[in-house]
């Protein structure tokens, strides 16, 4: 297979996942980024924001699972996959409408059916156009290109902010064009989840006309729990050290939940919850120019043990928000780390999984990762959100540190995988 590859490892392929992933995340983070303060605006809390985090991650995991074992028996992946990015980009026209947090629900949950569809397939269709010597080089420049995306949306939320803000003119202006939206509760940030959705439609544009796929020979005698069984043991040794680590790695939000309260005695709700938007911009930022050095420097390790790293300086960064106090330094520094061990965490996962697995079941091998993270992210986003609420934010983020210096641990004790083509 290797002889049929591109020489080059960024080809056509890994630009046109690299623009796509940068156009929906512009979307998905623009919306992330103002979703705490705009659930409180609605009357939510950390316990709900947990629970529709933790949700609509459970439902996005049984789904890349389904969907990527679909793609192995009928071989293809591409339309499956455009049509993932165009539910989650739709999906945020409910976060505009919504006037309580089931409607956030029901839209996370679409926009992680998409999302849940499209993971999978398209990490299976870039591991495929790449060598194997390559796959670090071309997962970390697609999570700097996703991750760049998530600079540019909060910052465009932070700049819309401050337009309503400082400038009344403009603000007047919106008005009269969305009357509606802006008098509701939490009216700016509605604005916003409208806003974002052009940057998501033209992603799906993107890839539709950009990405092309190695069609296979479509194999209808696969069954999912005969798939399954032929998972190498070392994968699933491998999975399992993931999944333990995941019920400790919470959703982000949570991280700007914490910011903006920690912070609004001193700035003020609408000052904190921009601030909170920028340092979850830094945190992207960070993310997107780690990526890349991070994959590209994979080979040269052991995979389970240089992924351990990143789990590492997760552990630290949990303990820094248990332990935080109302200083913009002290939150640029936690949101940094935070995004060194996401892009850490999310380049190394994914090159991992072909070391494991041939091509033939590689849909199937990326959505059972996708499945154990989604199930690891439900528990941690509301046990994390449950005690934040119930008995006081630092328990929340103490449990993570504790459970992923387990997760640490033996994610470090595990060997590497012979690399498979």
């Amino acid at each position: 297979m290797s002889k049929s590859l591109p020489s080059r490892w960024l080809n056509r392929n890994v630009l046109a996942f690299g623009l796509t992933s940068f156009l929906s995340d512009f979307c998905h983070e623009m919306s992330t980024s103002v979703l705490a303060p705009f659930l409180g605006a609605i009357g939510g809390t950390a316990a709900s924001l947990g629970f529709i985090e933790g949700t609509a991650d459970a439902l996005s995991s049984f789904l890349k699972l389904a969907s990527g074992f679909h793609s192995d028996r009928i071989g293809r992946r591409k339309g499956l996959t455009v049509i993932g990015y165009f539910l989650t980009t739709v999906a945020h026209l409910l976060f505009a409408v919504a006037v309580a947090w089931p409607t956030i629900l029901i839209g996370r949950l679409l926009a992680w059916l998409g999302r849940g569809i499209r993971g999978p397939l398209r990490d299976a269709m870039l591991a495929d156009s790449v060598r194997s010597e390559d796959r670090g080089k071309a997962f970390g420049f697609h999570r700097a290109g996703d991750t760049l995306g998530a600079v540019a949306g909060p910052l465009t939320a932070f700049g819309l902010l401050t337009l309503l803000r400082s400038h009344p003119s403009i603000h007047r202006i919106a008005q009269r064009l969305f009357a509606a939206l802006l008098h509701a509760p939490g009216g700016p940030y509605r604005l916003i989840f409208l806003v974002s959705l052009v940057p998501g439609l033209l992603a799906v544009v993107a890839l539709s006309s950009l990405a092309h796929e190695k069609v296979a020979l479509p194999n209808h005698s696969l069954r999912l729990w005969g798939t399954l069984r032929r998972m190498p043991s070392e994968y699933r040794r491998f999975l399992f050290a993931v999944g333990l680590f995941g019920i400790a790695d919470f959703a982000p939000s949570l991280m700007i939940l914490r910011a903006t309260a920690v912070l609004e005695p001193k700035f003020g709700a609408l000052e904190a919850a921009r601030w909170a938007a920028l340092l979850y911009t830094f945190r992207n930022l960070v993310y997107a120019l780690s990526a890349f050095p991070i994959g590209a420097l994979s080979h040269r390790f052991s995979r389970t043990r240089y992924l351990a790293c990143g789990y590492a300086v997760a552990v630290v960064t949990f303990l820094g928000f248990a332990f935080a106090f109302p200083s913009l330094a002290w939150f640029a520094v936690l949101f940094g780390l935070a995004g060194v061990f996401i892009a850490w965490e999310d380049t190394m996962e994914r090159v991992a999984v072909r070391d494991y697995v041939g091509p033939d079941i590689g849909g199937t091998a990326f959505g059972l990762l996708g499945a154990v993270n989604g199930f690891g992210d439900f528990i941690s986003s509301a046990i994390v959100g449950l005690l934040y609420t119930l008995i006081a934010p630092a328990m929340g983020f103490l449990y993570a540190a504790t459970v992923g210096t387990a997760g640490t641990l033996l994610m470090a004790s595990l060997p590497s995988a012979p690399r498979k083509s």
